[in-house]
């Protein structure tokens, strides 16, 4: 989150990706630093994922994700 602000601040589009469960701590924090990261969240948990599986959720995030990083 601190990487992602601070990025912002440095004029470098970025996004702050996580699982889904972090996103309400996420959005606290955000709130606690005075920004609005852009975000985007993935099915929960990370950890015990197939290649393919993890293939599979970065294809699904993929457009949402370019959309935020050039603010369409």
């Amino acid at each position: 989150m601190h990487d992602t602000i601070n990025l912002e601040i440095l004029g470098v589009p970025s996004v702050f990706v996580a699982s889904d469960v972090f996103e309400d701590g996420a959005d606290q924090q955000a709130a606690a630093l005075g920004s609005e990261a852009a975000a985007i969240y993935v099915p929960h948990p990370i950890q015990d994922r197939t290649d393919e599986e993890m293939r599979a959720i970065a294809d699904d995030s993929f457009e949402s994700l370019c959309d935020l990083l050039l603010d369409r």
